[in-house]
């Protein structure tokens, strides 16, 4: 037999959304990109959209091929923003080797995207202390169980390794493991992407110059 072609349920090319919310104009953007991010996370937070704080991070693995997933966002302010993860991980060893990353929301209820440019830099430990006791006694625990992004028999050696925990840590005073923690990417450059009518969105992008930033209008 030969190789057989699925083919999908419906034409896929012919998926499109026309955006016509609002607009964005570089005379009307805070002059500070952090500005403008806190104003459209309020505006997304109110919006009540599920899992306002979902961003894709892209890294770059040894093969300099890019690898993206979902993470959360835990904080942000003049400095970054904030995620938390296994340092020990897929990613975490790919920042190691090269800090450079990208982090993306995409917020369609409101027809925004936000793309973040820059290094990532591991928070301190206090900090990633401070976050890791605020999280439910299972997460901690999971933090400790999974040795993420590797290969394991089968999912009886996470659930196994959960209880052993479970058992030590009875009192649930779960310490914060040394391979887990906090990063913070530190941006060079932060877009704003607006969608407009006829895919001719509007895109305002910050970059760093020094101790100041420069906004520029780029072509949908």
């Amino acid at each position: 037999m030969g190789n057989v072609i699925i083919m999908p349920t419906m034409d896929i090319s012919s998926i499109r959304k026309d955006y016509q919310l609002k607009s964005l104009s570089e005379h009307e953007v805070a002059k500070d990109p952090f500005d403008q991010f806190a104003l459209w996370w309020d505006e997304a937070v109110k919006s009540e959209i599920d899992e306002v704080n979902a961003m894709t991070i892209a890294t770059v693995n040894e093969d300099n091929h890019p690898s993206a997933r979902v993470v959360l966002l835990k904080d942000f302010d003049t400095r970054g923003f904030v995620f938390y993860t296994n340092y020990e991980s897929a990613k975490g060893m790919q920042i190691e080797k090269n800090p450079f990353a990208c982090i993306v929301f995409f917020w369609k209820e409101l027809e925004r995207q936000v793309r973040i440019e820059g290094a990532c830099v591991k928070v301190d430990a206090i900090e990633s202390d401070v976050y890791f006791n605020s999280r439910p006694l299972g997460s901690r625990i999971g933090a400790w169980a999974s040795p993420q992004s590797k290969v394991i028999y089968d999912r009886n050696v996470i659930t196994k390794k959960v209880a052993e925990l479970e058992e030590k840590f009875t009192s649930g005073d779960v310490p914060r493991p040394a391979h887990w923690g906090g990063y913070r990417v530190v941006p060079t450059s932060i877009e704003f992407w607006q969608g407009r009518s006829s895919r001719l969105h509007d895109r305002i992008k910050y970059l760093r110059e020094g101790a100041t930033w420069k906004i520029v209008r780029l072509a949908p």
